[in-house]
Parts: structure tokens; sequence; C-alpha cells
């Protein structure tokens, strides 16, 4: 059958597109005039970023199998140059959309509420000379002029770094043609300058803008044909291969993995360039015509964020949120005598964060505290856990895990590493193969009363006090003997390798998490066919693996009512009759961004509830150590259903629904025929920490009847973990409308 009958059979939503189609989600907070001003400039700004890094990963990527002579399809149906067709054209529709939301939007609103970039004509005289003196003061000591020609060679340009490209001629008569000069933007220097104003405006002038104007300056005995910003992404993908297929050709091509690493695959260039610099810059880069963007306005959006970040307008901004701060019992003597009578969770950032870096700091300082255990992934260069591990290994056994491997970070992660080792800390990096991306501190005590107890913190987010100002998370601190026993055997995993089939209660990826989970969806199938209660609740970053899926599929047509809380890729297709018509997901992107995972079953009444670190995707399932750990105190499974999941299901504001088509809408406008409440899950989330809301004040969701089907079951699969890799299923095209 020909790919593009295929096709439209697919029960799978592409992971690319998917991802796209997330990054327009964020889009859409940018387009939001009900969003602060300034919040939606940086909102444009973190699409930029977004798409920078889809394009040296995953377009990277596609670009190197490609290379490479891989043919087999996606699990979408596709071939990899069709995919990258799709993928460039997405890209180049998005991007004209970001600009049009820069011009036609934001821009005008920004100069009416009194924030205006400058350009240099219109700056008056006052400006002008501030912003030359800081040219001649901060900027031109920093700057290396280049020009190209046979003594001079292309200069590499750095990953997304800003340059000037500029088309020169020699004044002296006699001259050869046109060449071509190159000036990089400095990066230590901020990319928006600010300028004096009596007029009660705040002033910038893009630093790039001022460099042009001083362009003769450094090129002197040449006239200036013409000039333009541009940037160029590089292949920054070192890990595209930890999501894909692994075999022995894969290791015989590796090298060639390597060479093209560093390769541009991007330019980005003002779309007022002369076509003569544009193609000068193209064949240098060795980028086909579809790998040039041309931006309606300054290349790289995401520096837009210093402009957000640095204008001194709390009016343009969210209202200030201060978290709700862990208060013990009047009772508890200290966090571990509380931690011996109930079990906490903390909801952040709505519940503070420091909550968690004091459990840390406390059994640092705890001379009762015998040893201390923690993995990091990413962490703060100035973390208040880094310095209480320090501390801690000059009294106590502490032992590490680091991942060195955790994208963009490597070089830090390296030095506070090496720190922490001079410092007496045992560090480990975990096994080869598997990125550490579980979030787990455990501390042995020997309390008050004799008796060694074992503490812990469980989460779903890093050990970051910076992000979790931003991302909602989870945090579970426990004192239950047998997760904290649980949490010993995945740390000996960890740096010994001792591998155990059963690390009960933990789910524990790569070894139990994804045979679990289908075990789970498929026993809520069960109580649905046998007419008990049975529907599942799952909120996470993404749902990719084809398995998982296919067991949603299966529980769906067993009369399995199902929500799914997914921010980012979904692959799987809702709504479709016979197979998943009782199936429903939604996206919520809003002020912070979500990305606790959440795991409901109702079990036939005996609800199971989950949390942790690992999404459904072949990587964490497969690639990663996760830890998925169960909520066990009832009083916070009563919080978490009635409380955090109900409030994101009701979410009329922030919540988009996705359908069968690939479609987001937000759900105000997919439901037309009813009266929704207008309900904002996260504004609902900060009252409820200023005592200020409580869940009665979330709107009531029906839970729709489910539709019972016995359509042919998805094929059958290998067991999770004898497949090198997921594969595309081969499904009954009468299941897709």
């Amino acid at each position: 059958m020909a790919h593009t009958q295929r096709q439209p059979q697919s029960l799978f939503f592409g992971r690319d597109e998917s991802w796209l189609s997330f990054n327009r989600r964020v889009l859409e907070e940018a387009q939001d005039e009900s969003n602060p001003l300034l919040e939606r400039v940086k909102f444009l700004a973190i699409t930029a970023s977004n798409l920078d890094e889809f394009v040296e990963i995953r377009v990277a990527g596609v670009l190197q199998r490609i290379e490479d002579g891989y043919a087999e399809l996606n699990p979408d149906g596709t071939t990899l140059e069709q995919s990258l067709a799709v993928l460039n054209a997405t890209m180049h529709g998005f991007v004209a959309e970001q600009y049009r939301c820069w011009n036609e939007q934001i821009l005008p609103a920004l100069r009416n509420a009194g924030v205006r970039v400058l350009r240099w004509d219109e700056m008056d005289a006052a400006a002008c000379k501030a912003a030359s003196e800081y040219y001649q003061r901060e900027v031109d000591p920093l700057l290396t002029p280049i020009t190209i020609d046979p003594a001079h060679p292309f200069p590499r340009v750095l990953n997304k770094a800003l340059c000037i490209a500029l088309l020169l001629r020699r004044k002296r008569k006699g001259a050869a043609g046109p060449v071509l000069g190159v000036v990089t933007v400095p990066r230590a220097l901020p990319r928006f300058v600010s300028l004096p104003s009596s007029g009660g405006t705040q002033d910038y002038v893009f630093l790039h803008d001022l460099i042009e104007r001083n362009a003769a300056g450094m090129y002197r005995g040449y006239e200036i044909l013409s000039k333009a910003a541009f940037r160029v992404t590089r292949n920054s993908n070192l890990y595209f291969q930890e999501e894909e297929s692994r075999s022995l050709l894969e290791t015989v091509r590796s090298e060639l993995h390597n060479r093209r690493k560093g390769d541009a695959v991007r330019l980005e260039i003002e779309k007022s360039a002369d076509p003569e610099i544009i193609d000068r810059l193209r064949l240098n880069f060795e980028l086909d015509e579809t790998q040039v963007f041309r931006t309606d306005g300054p290349v790289n959006l995401s520096r837009l964020w210093n402009l957000a970040s640095d204008t001194p307008r709390p009016d343009l901004k969210f209202p200030p949120f201060s978290p709700r701060e862990l208060r013990l019992n009047r009772k508890s003597t200290d966090i571990f005598d509380e931690l011996r009578h109930r079990d906490i969770l903390l909801h952040h950032p709505y519940d503070s964060y420091e909550g968690v870096v004091g459990f840390i700091q406390a059994a640092a300082k705890d001379p009762n505290v015998v040893s201390m255990k923690q993995t990091l992934y990413r962490t703060s260069a100035d973390s208040p856990m880094f310095q209480a591990l320090t501390e801690a290994a000059q009294s106590k056994e502490v032992t590490v895990v680091v991942e060195l491997m955790a994208r963009f970070d490597e070089a830090s992660n390296i030095r506070w590493a090496r720190d922490l080792e001079d410092s007496g800390v045992q560090v480990f990096h975990g096994i080869v193969g598997l990125k550490t991306h579980c979030k787990l501190a455990l501390v042995v005590r020997r309390d008050p009363d004799g008796v060694v107890r074992r503490y812990g913190h469980l989460g779903t987010g890093n050990y970051n006090p910076i992000t979790a100002r931003f991302y909602t998370d989870l945090s579970l601190l426990t004192s239950d003997p047998a997760i904290t026993a649980s949490m010993g055997a995945v740390f000996n995993y960890l740096t010994a390798h001792s591998e155990s089939d059963d690390y009960a209660p933990l789910l524990v990826a790569p070894l139990t998490l994804a045979q679990s989970i289908i075990r789970l969806i498929q026993r809520e199938a069960e109580h649905a066919a046998a007419g008990r209660p049975a529907r599942i609740i799952a909120k996470m970053n993404a749902l990719l693996e084809p398995s998982v899926i296919e067991a949603l599929y299966a529980a769906s047509n067993a009369g399995v009512n199902i929500d799914l809380v997914i921010r980012g890729m979904c692959g799987l297709r809702p709504g479709i009759k016979g197979l998943s018509e009782n199936i429903r997901v939604h996206s919520i992107v809003g002020r912070f961004l979500e990305h606790s995972r959440i795991f409901y079953f109702e079990n036939g009444g005996e609800q199971d509830i989950y949390a942790g670190s690992a999404d459904w995707m072949p990587r964490n399932l497969f690639e990663r150590c996760e830890v998925v750990f169960p909520i066990r105190d009832q009083q916070i499974r009563n919080r978490i259903r009635t409380e955090i999941l109900a409030a994101n299901l009701a979410d009329t504001v922030k919540a988009r629904a996705l359908d069968r088509s690939g479609t987001y809408t937000r759900v105000c406008l997919t439901e037309a025929g009813r009266d929704l409440p207008r309900f904002n899950s996260q504004e609902f989330f900060m009252r409820v920490a200023e005592g200020k809301a409580s869940v009665d004040d979330i709107p009531a969701v029906p839970v729709p009847h489910p539709h019972h089907h016995h359509a042919r079951p998805p094929a059958k699969r290998a067991p999770a973990r004898e497949r090198a890799k997921p594969a595309p299923a081969e499904l009954a095209a009468s299941a897709v409308p």
C-alpha cells in the first residue's frame, strides 16, 4: 500500500507535528490580549526558544537519518522525507505567524503602553548621543570585524549567535567585486540598550541596530552596499538516538552521525536582506532554500525575554504571587517528627519549594542523620541543595547520582559533580545507557527512640529552586517504610546495578514501569467489562508510546472513561468511534509550565493514584531510570483527586481540547452548546494557596456516559522489555473516519 494511502489510516499523530502544535498553543498565549502585555512578550520569546531547540535537535535528527540512509516509516506512516517536508512548511508558516504577532499586535500595544523599541531615525538628539557614547564605551571594544577573502576564510559562526552580514566594495579604483563582511554581536551585552527619555516612556534600541549604525567605522576604505542581521542554528543532536531504534547498524553509522554534528540546519535572516547576501550565506552553510527563514522583524525573537524581564513596568506583568509555606504541626519538634505522623504533599509553585529545600538542609545539619542519598538531573548554579550536600559530607555519608547528560546542562553538571567529589560526596553517574531522570532524596536517621528510620522525598520535577517557581510539580515527603525501602533498592540499582524484578510499591523504568502502566490500564478495562466503576485520569507532559496508546484504545473500547491532560505532544487520536470515543484530551498552557505527572485509576472503587518523573514516552519508559510512586495517604489522595485533578479537568480558560483531526480548540469554544463558567485552574490554585478558595469553587464537570463497542482489538505486540523500539501499529482502516 502506498504511503499516501497509509497516512490517513494512522492511529497515531506524528511526534514532531504534535510538538509544533504545542508551540502554537504557546503562541496563542502571546496573542491573547487578556494576558498582561509584557507576559505576552515572554510567551512569544518562549515560542522562539522552543523552536530553536526543535530545529537543532529534532529537525537536525531527521536530516541525519535521511543522510545516513534510513528508510523505515515513522509511527504515523510517513517517510522521513515526507516528514521533513511537512516540518519545513509548518515551521515557515509558524515563523510568519510569530512575526505577525510581534508587528501587528505586540509592538503597537507596547508603544501605546509607553514601551518603545526605536529605530535610529526615531531617536531624538539626547537618545542618539547616549547610544553613541554607549557604543564607544561598551560595544566597540568587543567587536571583531571580518572581511571574507582568500586570506580570511569564512569564520566559524557560533550556534545561534546573532551576526551582521555586510556586502562591501573597496573604494579604491580597480578593486574586485563585492566582498562579504561579518560581525558577531557580543553575547556578553544586553540585546536591548536602554535610552534616556524625556516623555515618560521606556525607550530601547536593539544592540544590533546600534552596531549596524556604526559599521562604517569598522570598515574604513569600504563602501557598505547592504547589511542584514542573521543567525545560524547548528546540529546539536547529541542524543537523538536515545529516542530512536538501537541496532548494530546504528553503531556502524555512529561515526557518520558524529561528522554531521555542528553542521548548519537553519539560516534566519532579515527579510530586507540583499539577495546576494542571502545567497552567499546559504552557499557557505550548504543549506537548501527551504532551510532559509526570512524574518519580518528582529532576528531571534527569544531575546525578547530580556525586554519583558528588564522593563520596570509591574502593571504590564502578572501580579506577584507568594506561595504557601510549609507549616509543621505545633506539636512536631522537626520535619522528621512530622513525617513520622503523616505524609506531606507539596503542589509547586503554589506550595513553596522551600519545603523541599528545608528537608534537605535539615537532614544535612541534623547530627542524628547518618546518611543521605539524592539524584540530581538539573539544578541551579547556586542551589542551596548543593551547599547542603557539600556541608553534610563533612559529617555523614552522602551519595549523589548525577546525570551528566541532561541536555544543554552537560557542562554545568560536570562542574558541580567535580565540586561535590572534592567536598567528600560519593558521586555516581548512574547506569551506562540510561539517563537518571528520577527525583529521589533518601535520608537515614537514628531517631530519638533509638530506631533507625528512612525518610524520603519523591518528586515529579527537578531539584531546582529556580524553575520550581514557575513549573507545576508535586513533591511527596514520607517516612512510609515500604516506599523508603524501595527507594533504597532503586539507589542500589543506580550505584551497583543491583537489579530486582520487583520494586513495589514503586514502579521503576526501564524495569517495571511500562508493564505496570499497561497492566493498570488493562485492569480498568476488565472492571468496565464486569460493570464495575472504571475511569482513568492521567496528567503528563507527553504521550507517545504506541503500546500504552493501544492499551488506552482498548480500555476506551471496553467502556472506560478516560481523561488525559497532556501539555505537549500527544500521539493518541481521541474521539474515534469504535476506538477512542471515550477518551478526551486537554492541554493546559498558562502562566506556569504544567509539568506534574499524575495517574488516577478508579479500580472498581478502590482508587489507585500515582505520581512520578515519567511521561508515557519511549525514552521515559525504556531509556531512562524513572520512578513513579503511589499516593497512599488518604487525605493526600483526596486532595489530588478532588482539588488538583478536578481543577485541571474543569479549566475553561487555559485548556484546549484535542479532536481526532489533530486540532486543538479552547474548551470554552468546543462546548458552545453549554453554559460553561469561566474557570482558570492555575488562578484557582493560587487562590487556594492564599486561603481565598476551596474545592467548593471548582465547577462540576459531568462525566460522559461511556460508549461500549466490541471492535477488533489492537494488534498484539511484543512485551515492552523485549522491544528495541516502538513500532508502528497496523490496524483496520475502518477504525478511522
